[in-house]
């Protein structure tokens, strides 16, 4: 059974708005199943098929001609001139809406083509794999409307959810790519086969399609070392060296995985006049299941012993919130982290019309009160209205005057 994605709705939406509408995001996570049941009547054509491939290419205006309208186009990143040619169809009928649906994986080209060709003709929205409530089949949690409305911290104190903590901890042990998630159920090999093959392929195929000059096996490396830092701080110069290149080899291969949804790059908050914000590259590994395949973490007890168990934690937490906003209409949204020198630091910083949401996350259940100092200090340098502790705590509740509590599972 196909699962239903939060991000239907928003498709559909956008669909009424512009005549194309592109869903990019990592491979095999959902999104040509997606847009084929949101439109199970379009006609859909797979550019990584060699028949559609050379239906289209050979002849692209003709294909247009005689296909106008309610397209789909699977992996439009693997002939860039479809974007050139697609703005002229659009233009010959332009305020018709609704007309192509495109998907890729591989962000470089769809954006490139996209910004270059169909600028102010497109709504590009990125998808991701499995968020947690999209997995147990669980509506989105009102958090994130809540926040978009602009409720205040009385508000959220209403907040519930049909989850558990288990529930929550098993999407972080696993991650959320559908295929391995819904079959490791019932066969555990299928789940490391799965995840072994998928770093084969992106490596493999992907990254030696769109980057032929890059040395893979040096990519390779980088890949397993990134994983010891997910969540950290980014040190060049000691990635650099560890791997015995340079710097700026460093700087391009962390582009690449952020452009092709493998890693997040998050920047930093450096807004606040009143202290001097660190600005060094922060970053994570957008799936921890996939980060956890690279570290050879198969169990949460495991995980739970492990060094890297509350980076591994807070990168989750990110990216749960992330989508959760990403699945609402909201449009401006800013995702950073913030440290200043004096060491005073909030893990995730929101910026919106809403306004600034610092978010503090914490791997423990019970929240002391110095760990609230990060927040506290933000809070009270930038105005923001109030702060979120997001743990592993039961219930959602007061920690102080502009402070609240979120568990995990009512994300």
């Amino acid at each position: 059974m196909d699962k239903n994605r939060f991000l239907e709705q928003k498709v559909s939406r956008l669909l009424t708005m512009f005549p194309v509408v592109a869903v990019i995001g990592a491979r095999q996570c959902g999104k040509s199943t997606m847009v084929r049941k949101i439109c199970p009547e379009w006609t859909y054509y797979d550019l990584e098929n060699p028949n559609d491939y050379q239906l289209i290419s050979s002849d692209p205006v003709a294909f247009f001609t005689i296909n106008s309208n309610k397209i789909i186009i699977d992996e439009a990143q693997q002939y860039p001139e479809l974007f050139k040619v697609l703005r002229g169809v659009v233009d010959e009928d332009h305020n018709s809406k609704g007309r192509f649906i495109l998907t890729g994986s591989s962000s470089p080209e769809i954006v490139k083509g996209i910004t270059e060709s169909l600028a102010g003709r497109i709504a590009t929205i990125e998808m991701w794999p499995f968020k947690r409530g999209e997995f147990l089949q669980q509506p989105v949690s009102p958090l994130y409307s809540m926040i978009v409305e602009n409720k205040g911290i009385d508000d959220l104190i209403s907040l519930s959810t049909p989850a558990n903590l288990s529930q929550a901890m098993e999407i972080w042990l696993k991650g959320g790519f559908p295929e391995p998630l819904i079959h490791s159920r019932k066969d555990k090999d299928y789940y490391k086969f799965w995840m072994e093959n998928y770093i084969k392929d992106y490596i493999g195929r992907d990254i030696r399609a769109l980057f032929p000059r890059l040395n893979i096996h040096n990519f390779q490396r980088f890949l397993l070392l990134l994983a010891q830092f997910s969540g950290h701080q980014l040190n060049m110069s000691n990635i650099a060296r560890s791997l015995e290149i340079s710097v700026s080899t460093v700087k391009d291969y962390l582009d690449i995985i952020h452009q092709t949804f493998i890693w997040r790059n998050l920047p930093p908050f450096e807004k606040n006049p009143l202290k001097k914000v660190q600005k060094a590259k922060k970053g994570f590994f957008r799936d921890q299941g996939l980060l956890h395949y690279l570290l050879r973490i198969d169990t949460l007890d495991n995980l739970l012993l492990q060094p890297v168990a509350g980076f591994s934690f807070e990168c989750y937490v990110i990216e749960e919130i992330i989508r959760g906003f990403q699945a609402t209409m909201e449009t401006g949204l800013e995702f950073s982290y913030y440290r200043t020198v004096d060491k005073s630091e909030v893990d995730l910083v929101i910026e919106g019309f809403f306004g600034l949401l610092p978010i503090e996350i914490k791997l423990t259940s019970a929240i002391k009160k110095q760990g609230l100092r990060g927040l506290e200090n933000f809070i009270a340098d930038t105005g923001a209205e109030f702060g979120i502790v997001v743990n592993r705590g039961t219930t959602v509740r007061l920690l102080s005057e502009k402070i609240i509590q979120i568990p995990v599972h009512y994300l």
